[in-house]
């Protein structure tokens, strides 16, 4: 099946009418405005009726069958959250939208353009796990589009749960699973990888499912089409499709939706091609990896397509580097913007992190440098944060050190092939 097409549908042997194609997750024209809910009920069909306790268990073993991961860049199975936090008691749910990473749109372009989707997902979510409430928790850019569609929904009686909405922080490690779950209680988005699991104990104390808003958007679909249609796209080992934020040196910046394993360049092709000859690609993210245009334009985008050049899929993102920019100068943007968006409450990534984007400054401006002792630093932040920020950023500076080996030359001769910048980052604010 094609990484992308029409938006016809194709009626199989048990009579059910199922989108044939991708998009899956984006109908009609970007400029059309969100999908109303007659035009949604239409495109899809109504979603699931009540449930009862088999059909919940039944449910969730189709989501494991259907492979579904994580779309918010961690890639867990989405049916063993689902099934341990609905062995708890009391459970909530939570539906991430954060999107807090500037270089990604595809959450805020999936609820910009489907709304009534990504609400299924949360409303059905819920009910799988035996929660009476789900939280949306979205980005600013789309508050607006969000409670507009939830309205309609309770007009015309739609959902059994209750929903509420609420604004995201703005913040790089605001959509942290649990950074999302102190905003809602205490309004600070701190991260605190540690135990007990948020299925064991989140909102409230109670186990809390945290999905993010793509992830749930499949799980609608799931539900209404079942694991085999969810698989006739993707790879074995990486069943579906994924949206994905393509930026930088390519004609056409966008979100697209991709079958999982279409080729790199293919992905790029996309997205009008490049708009000038690429030295590297950031896939992932800014927690991701930089890599060699040429050696990636052949791989499959997936985690495993990815694996051998130290990367991956992360929060579906490609961002396109011309030749004519300065890798190590937009590595030090980057470095110096995630140091600054540390929530402050460990050692490594306070400190760390500062003294690391201090030294690829020195790097970038052309100034005697100890690249022992940086590397040295990268492996005293690794796994040693209250999260996975500090881990995300030493990942980043290693691939740049890997990529970017000739140009760290360059900048000690006091020369910078670079001039402007491409990977978007906001301007400081204070702590």
């Amino acid at each position: 099946m094609p990484p992308a097409g029409s938006s016809g549908h194709v009626t199989a042997l048990d009579g059910i009418r199922r989108p044939g194609t991708l998009p899956r997750l984006l109908p009609g024209s970007p400029a059309a405005g969100p999908v109303g809910l007659a035009a949604h009920l239409a495109r899809y069909g109504p979603s699931s009726s009540a449930l009862g306790r088999q059909r919940r268990r039944e449910l969730i073993a189709e989501v494991g069958r259907a492979g579904l991961t994580g779309r918010g860049g961690a890639g867990f199975p989405a049916a063993g959250k689902l099934a341990a936090v609905a062995a708890g008691r009391a459970p909530a749910v939570i539906a991430n939208g954060t999107e807090g990473e500037p270089a990604s749109s595809k959450d805020k372009v999936l609820m910009a353009r489907s709304p009534h989707l990504v609400l299924d997902g949360a409303v059905l979510a819920a009910e799988l796990v035996g929660a009476r409430e789900a939280v949306l928790v979205v980005h600013h850019r789309v508050r607006e589009i969000m409670d507009e569609a939830a309205a309609e929904r309770r007009h015309a009686h739609l959902d059994r749960v209750k929903v509420t909405i609420r604004t995201a922080a703005d913040r790089f490690t605001g959509g942290e699973a649990s950074a999302v779950v102190h905003w809602i209680e205490q309004g600070v988005p701190t991260p605190a990888a540690k135990p007990p699991r948020l299925s064991e104990r989140g909102l409230g104390g109670r186990p809390t499912l945290v999905h993010n808003v793509e992830t749930l958007a499949h799980l609608a679909l799931i539900a209404r089409y079942s694991a085999a249609w969810f698989r006739s796209v993707g790879t074995s080992a990486e069943p579906g499709s994924m949206l994905v934020t393509v930026l930088g040196a390519v004609r056409e910046p966008c979100v697209l939706e991709i079958a999982i394993g279409t080729p790199v360049g293919q992905v790029l092709g996309l997205a009008g091609g490049p708009s000038a000859p690429l030295q590297a690609l950031l896939l992932g993210g800014y927690s991701g990896s930089w890599v060699n245009a040429a050696d990636a334009a052949g791989r499959p985008f997936s985690s495993a397509g990815l694996a051998d050049l130290g990367a991956g899929t992360g929060a579906g993102l490609i961002a396109a580097l011309p030749a004519d920019a300065c890798g190590i100068a937009e590595t030090a943007r980057v470095v110096r913007y995630l140091a600054a968006e540390s929530a402050g409450q460990c050692g490594p990534c306070l400190f760390g992190l500062a003294a690391i984007a201090a030294e690829l400054d020195r790097i970038a401006e052309g100034r005697i440098t100890d690249l022992g002792l940086l590397r040295r630093w990268l492996g005293q932040v690794d796994g040693r944060g209250g999260c996975a920020h500090p881990d995300g950023a030493a990942r980043l500076v290693r691939s740049a050190l890997r990529v970017f080996g000739a140009e760290l030359s360059e900048h000690a001769a006091g020369w910078c092939r670079g001039a402007g910048s491409v990977l978007p980052v906001p301007p400081g604010r204070p702590r």
